[in-house]
């Protein structure tokens, strides 16, 4: 659903170069958007990697559909804003012991606050996106839903916006599927029509260590595997490389039952480990919580608390010592491998009414 007339309207259409970004275009202009495309050149390693997006290749295939779609294009060089504001803040992220998800940050950050600027600059009315999520006009203003393809949603990567964020966004892709994107696509004869999507790290060529222990060298220095009462197992080569839940690539053998990562404690460099029944939690504290609705309405609702787990049943309240921006998460089922850094998202059905960081659960 599109937010607002069409008549005498300009909108930028962010052009990462991908297919959907370009269908994104394509179905403004066919509505009749004066369209603008911008593509941000956000970092300059790899830029023909497959999987990348916003640097190299990516850049010259958005600006070959612009030419075919006869809109104007400019290339705006973000390359230093994103380092600070993404990938400086990824590595920072797991030398606390964190999980970071770099793509939320970027898209708060870099999308909609930085882009958004350029596209007022430029006179626009609006900035469109290829993301897979809905807004819909409320009683009370635009509304964040879920995407009407489950499989490509992204909603939970958008929690962050604001409500006057929303007033000026525009996400066409919403109620589409994604090979009715790529179908779209071919028959305008899109140059990148059968594109492979991006990867969600896009900066990372390799392994993402590599990023964080050139940036955070700390992140890199060897300590304890220890169990929950303190006692040395073995030694580990970084907490950069572990994630609360993680199983694998510990080194430890011989135990009665498998162990797995219950806690990073990054200023004594030990990892925590223990059964799989000790990641259960029915409690996560946030903060920076992004509120989209009436808090109250999340008094009952469901939550994501990872981007690929199914939304499950909860109750969140403000926190209750007054913290800014704070709340708490009451899980009516328990999960497991809830990791400090990653966002958990409330819903009301397919409305997003909110969400935050998770500091500890």
């Amino acid at each position: 659903m599109m937010p607002h007339s069409t008549s005498q309207k300009r909108i930028v259409a962010a052009m990462s170069g991908g297919v959907d970004s370009s269908v994104t275009a394509a179905l403004l202009q066919r509505q009749g958007y004066d369209v603008i495309g911008v593509t941000l050149q956000l970092y300059s390693g790899a830029p023909d990697r497959k999987g990348a997006c916003c640097a190299g290749k990516d850049i010259y295939d958005a600006r070959r559909v612009a030419d075919k779609l006869g809109i104007a294009h400019y290339v705006l060089d973000y390359e230093e804003r994103f380092r600070k504001a993404v990938i400086d803040d990824f590595a920072a992220g797991y030398a606390r012991g964190e999980t970071p998800i770099p793509c939320i940050r970027c898209n708060e950050r870099v999308k909609f606050a930085d882009l958004m600027e350029s596209a007022r600059a430029l006179g626009a009315d609006g900035l469109a996106t290829g993301h897979y999520v809905r807004r819909i006009d409320g009683p009370e203003g635009p509304e964040l839903h879920r995407a009407v393809d489950d499989g490509r949603d992204q909603s939970y990567f958008l929690f962050a916006t604001t409500r006057q964020q929303l007033e000026y966004l525009y996400f066409p892709l919403g109620g589409m599927t994604k090979p009715k994107v790529r179908e779209m696509a071919a028959e305008l004869g899109l140059v990148n029509a059968a594109k492979p999507d991006s990867q969600d790290i896009c900066f990372v060529t390799s392994d993402y260590t590599d990023v964080v222990k050139r940036l955070r060298p700390e992140a890199g220095e060897p300590g304890e595997i220890v169990d929950e009462a303190g006692g040395v197992l073995g030694r580990h080569d970084g907490i950069a490389n572990f994630t609360i839940g993680q199983r694998k690539g510990l080194g430890l053998s011989g135990n009665e039952a498998p162990l797995f990562v219950l806690k990073l404690d990054a200023a004594n460099r030990r990892v925590v480990v223990g059964p799989r029944a000790a990641l259960l939690t029915r409690r996560i504290v946030l903060k920076d919580v992004n509120w989209l609705a009436d808090p109250a309405d999340a008094a009952s609702c469901t939550v994501k608390v990872r981007s690929l787990r199914p939304p499950v049943p909860a109750r969140v309240s403000l926190h209750p010592d007054g913290a800014p921006k704070g709340a708490e998460v009451e899980l009516l089922a328990p999960e497991e491998g809830i990791a400090p850094g990653q966002a958990c998202v409330f819903y009301k059905d397919s409305r997003v009414l909110g969400g935050g960081w998770i500091t500890k659960a």
